[in-house]
């Protein structure tokens, strides 16, 4: 008999948008947590329509990637019957995620102090761009802003070069996954019969809490971080090196690791030199070090070099562009595409699960919902008159 999914006790509502907030409630659903998207009438999540491209119907393929597992009702919250009915869909939740800028959620009457009076146990999590306390707690936060104000956007490209923005959306992802590891950890210290409490989080705070070595460098040294491409700040060499046909990318990073790149590059002269005796003597001539393998590199083809290295025990890669990394072996040994039925769009293709959980293995239980799907549904499991409500104006009108 199969197990239940870990977090299957577990309602979060998410009232939330875009991304940060939509992605951590998916990864939560992921686990089994009932994920009940309270959305705007008529317009919903504005993803669905404004973000990234579209395959058949009205949402986008940006909404359809963060919001597998989750059932859509649609609430006018500025509605006072609509307020009435999440006030009683409150009542069964034990989460609430959102991603207003901060004073929004008070003056809809949607805020921690107004709910924890309806439902003292509710864990509730605020993302914002800078968080609800500080001089730029009202800024409007983008994963843009948080990259440029955190320090990010300082370090990434080349030395010398214009601003280059990390492509991922690392202030949105990392606030979403921040948020769901505070959440669990609220729920574990809530027990069975404890309060629930308030979580902060900032696209600010998430972007700069993952800038751990830079941060380190700058207070190991005093200096600065300057931006260094695709090398690294704590090991030289670790790094993408051009080959006689293209860009690949392999790392040395501790004694040993070197003296196998020495002897598959052929070049003991480079052990000897007391410019690369250590690392922090190579990471002190990184320029001097990359010239002095660039000239072996570029004598032969990455594939042979990464073979070569490889098979001495030298971690080695091509850059794959992300057709190729979908289309990789690996990709597909790890279950990293799965198919989903959508009752618009047919078959969507799904990124897999990044974990695996051998006891209770995830699922693609629900295909992102369309806006307003589960409405009726919803009402009707926590024992409201949905004709009622309707009528007044509770779902838009």
């Amino acid at each position: 008999m199969s197990r239940p999914l870990p977090l299957s006790n577990l309602r979060v509502l998410d009232v939330s948008q875009v991304m940060a907030g939509p992605f951590s409630c998916m990864l939560l659903a992921d686990m089994g947590a009932d994920v009940i998207k309270v959305e705007p009438p008529k317009v919903g999540d504005q993803t669905r329509r404004a973000m990234g491209f579209r395959l058949q119907g009205d949402d986008s393929a940006g909404f359809l990637a963060l919001n597998r597992n989750k059932r859509s009702v649609e609430l006018d919250l500025k509605n006072e019957a609509g307020l009435r009915a999440f006030y009683e869909l409150v009542k069964t939740a034990d989460v609430l995620v959102e991603n207003y800028r901060p004073g929004v959620a008070k003056r809809l009457g949607i805020d921690y102090e107004t709910l924890k009076e309806i439902h003292p146990r509710l864990i509730y999590a605020s993302i914002s761009g800078f968080g609800q306390t500080g001089p730029w707690a009202m800024r409007p936060g983008f994963d843009l802003i948080a990259q440029a104000m955190s320090g990010i956007l300082s370090v990434t490209g080349q030395a010398g070069a214009a601003p280059a923005k990390n492509s991922v959306p690392v202030g949105d992802l990392g606030a979403g996954l921040f948020t769901a590891y505070a959440v669990l950890s609220a729920v574990i210290g809530r027990g069975d019969d404890g309060p629930g409490q308030y979580i902060d989080v900032s696209l600010f705070e998430a972007a700069l809490g993952l800038s751990i070595w830079e941060v380190a460098e700058y207070w190991g040294t005093g200096k600065v971080p300057q931006p260094l491409g695709s090398a690294n700040r704590m090991s030289a060499p670790y790094q993408a090196f051009m080959a006689s046909d293209r860009h690949f990318v392999f790392g040395a990073a501790n004694q040993k690791l070197w003296a196998l790149l020495c002897e598959v590059l052929d070049r003991p002269d480079l052990l000897a030199d007391p410019r690369f005796a250590t690392n922090a003597e190579r990471m002190r001539h990184r320029d001097e070090l990359e010239s002095a393998l660039s000239t072996t590199l570029r004598t032969r083809k990455a594939d042979a070099w990464i073979a070569a290295l490889l098979e001495a025990g030298v971690p080695a890669g091509p850059i794959l562009t992300y057709q190729e990394a979908l289309a990789s072996e690996q990709a597909a040994a790890r279950d990293m595409i799965l198919d989903m039925e959508h009752p618009v769009e047919g078959k969507i293709p799904q990124l897999g699960f990044p974990v695996k959980l051998r006891g209770t293995p995830q699922q693609l239980r629900r295909p992102p919902p369309l806006l307003g799907e589960h409405t009726e549904e919803i009402m009707r499991e926590i024992g409201c008159d949905i004709g009622k409500l309707g009528q007044q104006g509770a779902f838009g009108r």
